[in-house]
């Protein structure tokens, strides 16, 4: 594990690396981007902060049908000042088929960097405060504060294509089970999407995410589980005069692998629009 960790730890440093030549930031590429669908993915994150005095409001909502669970997250995404710092936060409400529960999880607090933004690359790294507010004795939450890192590549391979890469870990020391026992936790998280533009205000999608995380158990030990998914989907914008733009979407996660015969629907649904 620890050997991950640092591998991961000096690829994340490689590419910060590699990232500090180009000196194109956000201000440069601005105006090939303003009329796409840009940064409203369902599970991948896209390497585009919010653009400067503009807002976005983010909801989606997911249902596994095998599980019996579903999850419901509303985020929030400002830039400060500028697009090249964006802060957010984002609060999740989830339910559980067994045991029967449902309640607020734990609540993210995130920074994000715009490193680069010229084309055709984009790179944001993303660090994340993770708030043990879910109640761990019901299975909402870990009951401790978690740290997350995640990588996420932009890149347009043409008018038409965009493609987006994600590599990320995620540390809880301390994190408890319902009876109290603690360990640390680890865990890992790969996906990638290919965006096929149709037309600049309608998006067809198709994303792959791989997670992979540690739950403890009542005797203190850790058992890692994974789970697999494309959700292929669609995406449209509708524009307004005054600067308001509104996303929805709507997917379909298939599970294969460790999450076979596993099927639901993710439903998505963003507000952007000017500060002032």
């Amino acid at each position: 594990m620890i050997k991950r960790v640092s591998r991961f730890l000096l690829y994340s440093a490689l590419l910060l690396l590699i990232s500090t030549w180009n000196t194109g930031y956000a201000e440069e590429v601005k105006e090939l981007h303003e009329n796409k669908i840009m940064d409203n993915s369902f599970l991948i994150e896209e390497a585009y902060n919010q653009e400067d005095g503009v807002i976005q409001h983010i909801q989606t909502f997911q249902y596994l049908q095998k599980s019996k669970t579903w999850g419901y997250t509303f985020t929030q995404e400002w830039p400060v000042p500028k697009q090249t710092h964006q802060l957010s936060y984002t609060i999740p409400v989830n339910h559980l088929d067994t045991p029967a529960e449902t309640g607020i999880g734990d609540i993210a607090l995130n920074y994000r960097y715009q490193l680069i933004f010229k084309e055709p690359i984009a790179l944001s790294p993303r660090f994340s405060l993770i708030l043990p507010t879910g109640d761990y004795k019901k299975g909402l939450g870990s009951g401790a504060i978690g740290y997350q890192v995640n990588i996420p590549i932009s890149i347009d391979l043409s008018k038409e294509w965009v493609t987006h890469w994600n590599m990320g870990l995620t540390l809880t020391p301390g994190s408890k089970e319902a009876g109290g026992a603690k360990a640390d936790t680890l865990g890992f998280n790969y996906g990638t999407s290919f965006i096929y533009m149709v037309s600049e205000n309608f998006n067809l999608m198709c994303e792959t995410v791989w997670n992979s995380s540690e739950s403890v158990q009542s005797d203190g030990t850790k058992q890692r589980g994974d789970t697999f998914f494309i959700n292929p989907g669609f995406r449209s914008a509708i524009n307004f005069e005054s600067g308001l733009q509104i996303v929805p979407g709507i997917a379909a996660p298939i599970g294969l692998g460790p999450s076979e015969n596993e099927y639901g629907v993710f439903l998505y649904l963003s507000f952007e629009h000017p500060l002032f």
